[in-house]
């Protein structure tokens, strides 16, 4: 496949870096940008047939409305103090952990059985640990860029396969940020 840039992965390209840049400043502006950026997504990715992905992206579209209300009402439990950066409770993770796997072989089954995905195991894979990664980022928990980490990892390689290039550069600058955001968030909890 000849090297081309689709305009609608450029731009999609442009609004997750500003997407990322927010985030690492824990800027409720990203809950914004991460609710137009999935319109474009939804887009691209259906053309590439990375089906599951593009389905996310409607996840991450009512997620940012989610994470915007839950980051300026700090919603937790009764309370309407402001959210702040804290390890995922040892007892979540191991609920979160079985939640990815059992969202993963069910989007594998999906994808492989009832799809013509190319790549079902990786785009269930992504998918599903995103929909882990968005949901303790809208909580705050440091271990969110972990998760973050593996997926975007995984999705540079997924995105190269399927020829879009501003999306995997997009990708492979999430990867790196993942480690930056998560030792930046680490030292932002220690001195809380």
């Amino acid at each position: 496949m000849p090297f081309a840039l689709d305009p609608l992965d450029l731009l999609g390209t442009v609004l997750g870096l500003a997407y990322l840049y927010l985030e690492i400043k824990e800027n409720a502006w990203m809950w914004v940008v991460g609710s137009v950026m999935p319109m474009i997504y939804i887009v691209v990715l259906y053309r590439a047939g990375i089906y599951a992905d593009c389905a996310m992206e409607v996840y991450y579209f009512f997620a940012g409305l989610y994470g915007l209300a839950c980051w300026l009402r700090g919603r937790r439990s009764a309370s309407s103090a402001p959210l702040h950066i804290q390890p995922t409770p040892r007892p979540l993770l191991w609920r979160l952990a079985l939640l990815a796997v059992v969202l993963w072989g069910g989007l594998y089954a999906f994808l492989a059985y009832c799809t013509d995905s190319r790549v079902p195991l990786v785009d269930a894979l992504t998918t599903a640990l995103s929909v882990i990664g968005l949901w303790m980022l809208s909580r705050k928990y440091l271990e969110q860029w972990l998760v973050w980490l593996v997926v975007d990892g995984c999705s540079v390689g997924l995105y190269l396969y399927k020829g879009l290039y501003g999306r995997s550069l997009l990708y492979a600058v999430y990867t790196a940020m993942a480690i930056y955001g998560f030792v930046a968030w680490r030292r932002r909890m220690a001195r809380a």
